[in-house]
């Protein structure tokens, strides 16, 4: 894939999946994420990845678009996982993943971290909601026609 099917295959996908690994332990996990032409943006409750990725903050990202077995697109990414702390910048990152992924939601009671918590109201009460980025590198992508 060129440079520009990479970023574009990046920019239109909402869900993809995260590979982190640390005390010869590997684990893969779908998420919901914002692509800003640099980094990956998501969010997390607290869990076995996001205690990977602060022990190891070394990641591959990976994203496709399968139409059918002969006919797919995908892009593996490197990067750096870094926890968002700064709250101006958290609240834009929320903001950015709510203008993405609640289009997309075909049922009312969805919100944003529907994954993470029932109720939209357990953020910040109940739930401590986990702002972070993924600092990508090297980008590969492939394809069949």
């Amino acid at each position: 894939m060129t440079n520009e099917e990479i970023e574009g295959l990046l920019k239109e996908q909402v869900t993809g999946r995260i590979a982190c690994g640390t005390d010869g332990n590997i684990y893969i996990v779908p998420i919901n994420y914002v692509y800003n032409g640099a980094d990956i943006y998501a969010h997390s409750a607290q869990g076995k990845k996001i205690d990977m990725m602060r022990k190891n903050p070394e990641v591959c990202f990976e994203v496709d678009d399968i139409q059918s077995i002969f006919r797919w697109k995908s892009v593996v990414a490197w990067g750096t996982f870094e926890e968002i702390t700064d709250m101006d910048e958290k609240e834009r990152v929320m903001q950015a993943i709510i203008h993405r992924i609640m289009p997309l939601s075909q049922n009312a009671p969805d919100h944003p971290s529907h994954g993470i918590t029932e109720k939209d109201s357990d953020i910040g009460s109940k739930v401590e909601l986990i702002i972070y980025k993924i600092k990508l590198g090297k980008k590969t992508g492939r394809y069949e026609r």
